[in-house]
């Protein structure tokens, strides 16, 4: 079941609203754990059970490890929960890749396994690896309420795409959580801005980048749009279904920690990391980098800890090598930023450093949204002028150099006929000699042009690239400006006036009930599209 869906909003979510908030406390849990495992079984049937069973092993492996703390066997059941997650994760997500890679290096042919990848998988797992972790470090004490902990790893509003829940941030709200009027509007005002991100900007902005990626002639204007929309797409996308978790998280009296902090305002890629998708690159940071050893660690054994970390970061995103590329890229940039590129920059007047922030996030986006290694270096190589020509032009090129051979074929016949007049074998000869040239000339220029298609320049304009931009340029221009703290910050200052703060406050019904009528038509019109964090 999607958010962003009639179903959702106007039959699922009323009703659980109703059940819970008519219930005593000590029911709420098993309220929203019955609702999650409806709202998950509702597009993963068989997967449901996959899900329990994720959380039954993390309930069952925290119990033997606070049973047996200050000894062994507490480290064994850490490792024995650790490697079930893992290889339960790879199993359903990484083993056609393996296989896949496999029958590359040594030409086998084993069979890949076909399975279909359980929704929301990777930020579950993390969950549960992070409570047992934290149960075993005492930075969490165990959950001995099996329905509790279930709770915490089925909670609908972030089960799917995240933000990633820790434990320790909703330890305390699932024995004792407050419910307010202020903590229910602002949940639904939050909800709101998020479906209008994923529904009105996101997947319009998916829209163009699918219009300017299939346009019959490629530009290198055409691809940094499309770089740019892509870009745009992956952050409301992401961030509108964050801003739609937080705010469900608030009607139900949990306050789940902030995604995204306007990451597009970085100056550099470490502070990039710091704003964007802030629970995935913490978790990666107390999970993984510091237990490495962090940076207190030799030179190479530092640079050894931000491969591995930044590999195993593209790797989580998917299980294709440009995720990989695209993980690492990120590693090159940040162990240039602190050898080098860093002090360089601050040099310079702060518009280079953000000039630079910008051209390396929107490649890198690229990466991350090319169809496999080969997509991604098509798409790169487009970015710089080289790519693929249409077949109207390589016709067109075709028949003008056939028409110039045609020619001089032509003026070869006359000669030889002028010069057997009255020879009429001579004549025939010529014609059949002149023939054989035009189609042995065709025929090499048309091949000669497929065969370099690949590396021909690309023009930098066309009028199929200035159409798309002109049908999309005010979304881009919105996405542009709702992707800086421009409006927020605005609107905060105009609050500081205690009229225009109490207008504020009773437009914002009336901003809610118009992103909902234009969602809600959307989903009518059929002209919406599931979150992309849902491959993850």
């Amino acid at each position: 079941m999607l958010f962003s869906s009639i179903g959702f909003l106007y039959y699922f979510l009323p009703v659980t609203l109703f059940v819970y908030f008519i219930v005593p406390f000590k029911l709420k849990n098993l309220v929203l754990l019955i609702a999650s495992l409806a709202f998950y079984f509702y597009g993963e049937p068989v997967y449901t059970f996959l899900m329990l069973g994720t959380s039954l092993s993390a309930y069952i492996h925290g119990l033997l490890i606070d049973r047996f703390r200050g000894t062994k066997w507490s480290r064994v059941f850490l490792c024995s929960s650790v490697i079930i997650s893992v290889l339960v994760l790879g199993f359903f997500k990484y083993s056609d890749f393996f296989v896949s890679n496999l029958n590359n290096i040594f030409g086998s042919k084993l069979r890949l396994l076909g399975l279909a990848l359980p929704i929301g998988i990777s930020f579950y797992t993390f969950q549960t690896l992070s409570y047992t972790i934290d149960v075993y470090r005492g930075d969490a004490k165990v959950q001995k309420n099996f329905i509790s902990l279930a709770t915490y790893v089925a909670l609908f509003p972030q089960l799917i795409a995240g933000p990633i829940v820790r434990y320790t941030v909703v330890e305390e709200e699932l024995s004792s959580r407050t419910h307010s009027f202020g903590n229910f509007s602002y949940g639904v005002t939050r909800f709101a801005i998020g479906l209008g991100k994923k529904v009105l900007i996101a997947d319009t902005l998916g829209a163009l980048a699918t219009s300017l990626h299939a346009m019959t002639q490629q530009t290198v204007g055409g691809m940094w749009i499309y770089a740019i929309a892509v870009s745009l797409q992956i952050y409301f996308d992401f961030s509108g279904y964050s801003d739609m978790a937080i705010g469900l998280g608030r009607i139900f009296g949990f306050k789940f920690l902030e995604n995204f902090n306007y990451p597009f305002i970085s100056t550099t890629v470490a502070e990039f990391w710091r704003r964007w998708h802030i629970s995935l690159g913490s978790w990666f940071r107390d999970y993984v980098y510091i237990p490495l050893g962090g940076n207190r660690v030799s030179l190479p054994r530092w640079g050894f800890n931000i491969l591995a970390v930044w590999f195993l970061t593209g790797f989580w995103h998917g299980a294709d090598w440009n995720f990989i590329v695209w993980g690492l890229y990120f590693a090159v940039f940040l162990i240039c930023e602190k050898f080098f590129l860093g002090a360089f920059f601050k040099k310079l007047p702060t518009v280079f450093s953000r000039i630079y922030l910008v051209v390396v996030i929107l490649i890198s986006f690229v990466i991350f949204n090319g169809n496999g290694m080969n997509g991604v270096i098509t798409d790169l190589a487009a970015l710089f002028g080289i790519g693929r020509v249409s077949a109207p032009a390589m016709a067109s090129a075709s028949a003008g150099m056939a028409a110039r051979t045609l020619g001089a074929a032509s003026v070869t016949a006359a000669g030889m006929a002028s010069e057997a007049v009255g020879a009429l074998t001579s004549v025939a000869q010529a014609t059949t000699a002149a023939a054989a040239s035009i189609a042995s000339a065709t025929a090499t220029t048309t091949a000669t042009a497929t065969a370099f298609a690949s590396t021909m320049a690309l023009p930098l304009w066309s009028a199929e690239t200035s159409y798309y931009l002109s049908g999309y340029i005010l979304i881009l221009v919105v996405a542009i400006i709702g992707a800086t703290p421009l409006c927020k910050n605005t609107i905060l200052k105009i609050k500081e006036n205690e009229k225009a703060a109490r207008i504020i406050n009773i437009l914002e019904p009336v901003f809610v009930l118009m992103i909902l009528m234009l969602a809600t038509a959307y989903f009518v019109d059929g002209s919406f599209s599931p979150f992309l964090y849902f491959r993850f």
